[in-house]
C-alpha cells in the first residue's frame, strides 16, 4: 500500500513539473517535439499493420 501511495506522489509531482515547464517557451518546444516523434512512432506502426494486414488477406484470399 505504500508503495502505491509513493507512485501516485510521483505521478502527481511529474504532471506538476511537467505543467510548470511547459509554461517556457523552450518548454513547449521541447514537448512540441516529443510529440510530433510520438506521432510519427504511432503512425508507422498504424501503416504497417495496415499493410501487414492487407497482405494477410491478399494471401488468404488467393487460396480460397
Amino acid at each position: 500500500m505504500k508503495s502505491v501511495l509513493w507512485f501516485i506522489a510521483g505521478v502527481a509531482a511529474g504532471f506538476v513539473v511537467a505543467h510548470q515547464v511547459n509554461r517556457t517557451t523552450s518548454g513547449r518546444e521541447f514537448f512540441s517535439s516529443i510529440d510530433a516523434k510520438a506521432r510519427a512512432f504511432g503512425n508507422a506502426i498504424a501503416e504497417g499493420y495496415h499493410e501487414r494486414d492487407a497482405e494477410l488477406r491478399a494471401d488468404g484470399s488467393a487460396s480460397h
